[in-house]
Order: structure tokens, then sequence, then C-alpha cells
């Protein structure tokens, strides 16, 4: 019996190695996406637990470091600024990796498709083909039986 060839299969795994690719871009955006959220939520809970410190304080002490925490306030506000940008920049990449990704992946579920029909439809020839050859070796052997 001959072996299965398909002549499209370079392009399945150039496709699978594609969304390979594709996914593990997507794992570094994501890791770098989660890293980017948490420190921005260390900075809004450091300015937090500023102010509520100084709240505490009486009040000649919390004037003094009040003046210097809204003189810091603005870096820090804009530091936070920049991370929520920073963040919905990279949402925004995550949801075109994604898309990506799942382009990929119904072109390489197609051609695996597309595959296993091929091969179904090869093996069914040659189960043909194989018991053809066995139906002629049986009237050939049935001939020369019937001859002797």
């Amino acid at each position: 019996m001959r072996r299965f060839v398909w002549r499209l299969q370079r392009v399945l795994d150039v496709r699978t190695k594609q969304e390979q690719i594709k996914r593990a871009e997507l794992m570094k955006l994501t890791e770098t996406l989660a890293k980017t959220r948490a420190e921005l939520m260390m900075q809004k809970r450091i300015l937090k637990n500023i102010i509520s410190q100084i709240t505490k304080k009486d009040s000649h002490q919390r004037l003094s470091e009040q003046e210097l925490f809204l003189q810091c306030s603005q870096e820090s506000d804009l530091r936070i600024k920049q991370l929520g940008n920073q963040v919905g920049q990279l949402e925004s990449q995550q949801k075109e990796k994604i898309a990506e990704v799942i382009k990929l992946k119904k072109l390489t579920e197609g051609l695996e498709k597309l595959r296993a029909q091929t091969k179904k439809e090869f093996m069914y020839k040659e189960e043909q083909l194989e018991q053809k050859q066995l139906d002629e070796g049986a009237v050939v052997g049935f001939v020369r039986k019937s001859y002797k």
C-alpha cells in the first residue's frame, strides 16, 4: 500500500509555526500588560497610603507634610497617567494579537480538515484498489482450479 502524501503539508506546517509564534508574542504582551497593571496599582496604593498617613497626624505636622506631598504629587499623577496610557495601548495591542491568533487558528483548522478529508479519500481509494486486486486474484485462482 502506498504512503499518504499531502501536497499542502508544508503550508500547514508554516501556518502552525506562525500560529505558535503569534501565541508566544501574545503571551509576552500579556505578561508586560500584567506587570504594567501591577505597577499602576502599586503607584495608586502608595499614594493612598501616604494620604491616609498624613490624615492621621496632628494638624501642625500634617500641614508641612501636605505641602511636601502636594509638590511631589504632580510627578506621581503624571506617572499614573503614563502608566494608564501604557495599559490602554497594551490592551489594544493585545486585542490585535488575539485577532491575529484567531485568524491563524481558523486557517490552520481549515487546512487540517482539508488534510483529514483528503486522507480519508486516499484511504477509500486504496481500499477499493486493494479489494479489486483481491477480487482479480480470487477470479484467477478459481479459473485455474476449474481447468484442472
